[in-house]
């Protein structure tokens, strides 16, 4: 086994990482002005943003750290935040807030300003996507987005939140040269009209895998240079084995275990530096990918546990050194977060259908353990043919209370990625990337557009369409609620408003998607995704293998509860009529306190296996479900939906008035799949029961969340209660499920004095983040969440 503790080396760059304070690095936005300013409209779109990065690579900062075993970094060195001033040129005061907020700030120096001031922003002002994608906009779906009704990933970052396959761990760049020549060669330049494009994005991609060759290339000229100076022998043998790794990769496939590691750095980096795309990239099953090496250099006695384990904590140290990119406005409300979202995937099965946990799926269990990071975000894919020692360490792990591991049902992933039409062997090499969406992992283009505000959307039908928060008519006027004689009345204008709102936002991906396929391509994740080298097409348009978009559904625990209410109280029980409920509304139940008892504690909830609310919970989903899956986009591929949330749901509970549920006005809504707050009281099995009656295989991904204090899961007895609980919930098909462990007077004190809890981790949503760097609202979200026993 593996030594246990982190090594010297590794408490210095896990220091260093953490202490360093997040920067922006206008470098790359520099380099990429004046690369545009001297080249623009001479070549082709695609070959000009290959061209770009290849510019870059070439002449960036490049950062070794002395302790340094992996290297790369995007920006000049650890914690630098590159902007991309294509998709989001940043204005003056933008620069100025994202350095003074008190939460996350992103340091700007003044020369930065001036800088951002002078070249960038005079250069770019009318060139930008978030620009030409705002622009482009009907009048409507301007009013539904600044209402919250639905929010825009592509607004300020380009389409991604995807994972690679095991060719990045497998395939040079030389390699990929080669098949883009094959490709090139067998052009018809008779019969295929497009040829000429296709021509022009290979160029493209070919451009870009010598551009992450120049990266390896300058890393190998430091190596040795700083090998031929080293003085201490150790060092000087580890920069000598820097060295020959790098005579290797990324130009040719890797030979051992620290190559594989260090051309998946370097891909990691080429494509979040290329576009940002979506904040996140990620390395799928990592043990799988790495343990063939790992076998092979163990065996020839190059290798033990002690050093495969600081090599993935130096991995670990790479990817909390990036940021993810600055966000403003909205899309900041709906992701108010700053770390990246690389997820990495352990255990599951081979694409043989076979256990897939193996020496290293143990050994990246110890880094997560040890490393305690927020980034990467690391989960666990249990099958049914995991061991059952895999799945207690993991849980033993998670108790601890620091967010990670999060729980996969690895057969409900592979039956998901069959339902949206994936090869069954494809879908044994997929799982889930980002919070908890599901891909073909290296095969697929699958893209999360932007959050659906259910709740909301249920409140205007009430309304007659009126958004009471903007004062705008939104929606489609069917009439008041008060004026419907049955719930089928009120049910049947729900359905209309829901699928009015979803045709708003399609219309608006529809032409998003064609301005990322004409005027913003990503050749070099094409170049790592596989088909998109032999369709000769760009990941933005079309040319992987499985094309999918997603929207995400937000607050169906809140929701539920709504209908519910309205449905027990007004129509079923005939409590008080919608009339009275209504007027409780609009004065936030203040001075209804009747009416509030009632909706509140005395109405049947989502979450307590309780059929009234959970069978309206399903008829919900499948509404939302029925309006979005299957629609085609743009692509050649289909719509698909997930549960999930990041921290959209304190956004879109800002954005919404008191709720039929007792529900306050601007709380947050439920997030998740999870139930609303202190509803569910009949403890986390009765919670299970009830999220497994969504149909959790006809989405891309559900997100649960658990909370728990310490002494619930404390001892065998709490390990083997938390182990059988994934189990249940997995056997009925569940997704995903995650916890907080810890007490609520912890997060209360923490949040009263946020210095003497700064390591403090909790699970936010798809992720872990720091409780100090969350806001109020957030952090008032996760203290309320209801705390479960096993008893």
């Amino acid at each position: 086994m593996a030594k246990r503790g982190m090594n010297e080396r590794i408490q210095r760059l896990r220091e260093q990482s953490v202490t360093t304070p997040v920067h922006i690095d206008l470098e790359r936005a520099k380099i990429e002005t004046d690369f545009y300013k001297e080249n623009d409209g001479k070549y082709s779109v695609p070959v000009m943003r290959a061209m770009t990065l290849k510019e870059y690579f070439s002449k960036k900062t490049l950062y070794f750290g002395d302790d340094e075993l992996i290297l790369g970094e995007k920006g000049k060195n650890p914690q630098a935040s590159p902007t991309f001033p294509e998709l989001c040129c940043h204005s003056e005061e933008d620069m100025k807030v994202m350095s003074e907020r008190k939460l996350v700030s992103f340091h700007t120096t003044e020369e930065d300003r001036k800088l951002q001031a002078a070249e960038i922003i005079p250069f770019w002002k009318g060139r930008t996507i978030r620009e030409k994608l705002l622009s482009r906009m009907t009048p409507e779906w301007h009013d539904c987005y600044e209402a919250g009704i639905f929010t825009e990933f592509m607004e300020q970052r380009g389409p991604g939140h995807t994972c690679g396959g095991e060719q990045v761990f497998t395939t040079g760049y030389l390699d990929y040269k080669e098949k883009i020549k094959k490709t090139m060669d067998a052009l018809d330049w008779m019969n295929d009209p497009e040829a000429s494009d296709k021509m022009e994005e290979l160029k493209a991609m070919d451009i870009c895998c010598d551009a992450v060759i120049i990266l390896g290339e300058r890393y190998h000229e430091m190596a040795v240079e700083k090998a031929a100076a080293e003085t201490d022998p150790k060092r000087k043998a580890e920069l000598e084995q820097i060295a020959k790794n790098l005579e290797v990769v990324p130009a040719h496939k890797p030979q051992t275990f620290w190559q594989a590691i260090q051309l998946y750095w370097f891909t990691h980096l080429a494509v979040t530096t290329e576009l940002n795309p979506w904040d996140a990239f990620s390395p799928g099953r990592l043990d799988q990918h790495l343990n063939p090496y790992y076998e092979a250099d163990v065996e020839a006695g190059i290798l033990d546990d002690e050093h495969a384990l600081e090599l993935l904590e130096c991995l670990w140290v790479k990817f909390y050194n990036q940021p993810a990119p600055v966000k403003v406005g909205i899309t900041l409300k709906e992701s108010a977060t700053y770390t990246d979202f690389a997820n990495i995937n352990t255990g599951g099965v081979t694409p043989e259908g076979k256990n897939g946990v193996n020496n290293v799926s143990y050994l990246i269990l110890d880094c997560m353990d040890e490393m305690k990071l927020v980034q990467p975000n690391s989960n666990v894919t249990i099958s049914k043919k995991s061991p059952q020692k895999f799945l207690k360490r993991a849980c033993e792990i998670s108790r601890k209370g620091w967010g990670q591991p999060a729980f996969y049902n690895t057969e409900a992933q592979i039956t998901e990625l069959i339902n949206a039409g994936k090869s069954l062997e494809d879908a044994r090499r997929g799982g889930s990337s980002g919070c908890v969406e599901t891909g073909a992992w290296g095969s697929e283009a699958y893209i999360l557009t932007g959050y659906m505000n259910i709740p909301k959307i249920f409140q205007l039908t009430l309304f007659n369409g009126f958004d009471e928060y903007s004062g705008k008519q939104l929606g489609l006027q069917l009439g008041y609620a008060k004026d419907f004689k049955t719930f089928d009345e009120l049910w049947a204008a729900f359905k209309k408003q829901l699928k009015h709102f979803v045709d708003i936002k399609i219309r608006g991906n529809n032409v998003i998607e064609r301005l990322y396929a004409e005027e913003m391509p990503a050749p070099c994740l094409s170049v790592v995704t596989n088909d998109c080298i032999s369709n000769a097409k760009d990941y933005n348009a079309g040319g992987a293998r499985y094309n999918t978009n997603y929207i995400q559904g937000v607050g169906i625990g809140t929701v539920t509860d709504c209908v519910a209410s309205v449905k027990y109280n007004v129509y079923d029980e005939k409590n008080f009529t919608m009339e009275e409920l209504i007027d409780a509304m609009e004065h936030d139940f203040e001075g209804y306190d009747y009416i509030y008892s009632l909706v509140h504690d005395k109405t049947p909830k989502y979450g307590n296996d309780d059929d009234y609310a959970d069978d309206l919970m399903r008829e919900i989903f499948d509404l939302y479900h029925d309006t979005i899956v299957g629609r085609p986009n743009m692509k050649g591929g289909k719509y698909g939906i997930d549960m999930l949330p990041t921290t959209c749901h304190v956004y879109f509970g800002d954005v919404i008035l008191a709720t039929p549920n007792g529900r306050k006005a601007h709380k947050p809504v439920s997030e998740g799949i999870s139930p609303e707050k202190s509803a569910d009281t009949n403890g986390p099995t009765a919670v299970i029961k009830s999220c497994a009656k969504m149909d959790h295989l006809a989405t891309a991904g559900t997100l649960l969340n658990q909370k728990f204090t310490p002494n619930v899961v404390a001892g065998e007895a709490g390990l083997n209660n938390m182990a059988s609980l994934v189990r249940s919930y997995f056997a009925m098909d569940g997704h995903h499920i995650q916890f907080n462990v810890v007490d609520r007077q912890t997060l209360i004190e923490a949040q009263k004095h946020p210095e003497d809890h700064k390591d403090l981790i909790v699970r936010v949503a798809g992720y872990s983040d720091f409780f100090r760097n969350l806001d109020k609202p957030l952090q008032d979200e996760i203290i309320e969440r209801t705390e479960q026993s096993f008893e």
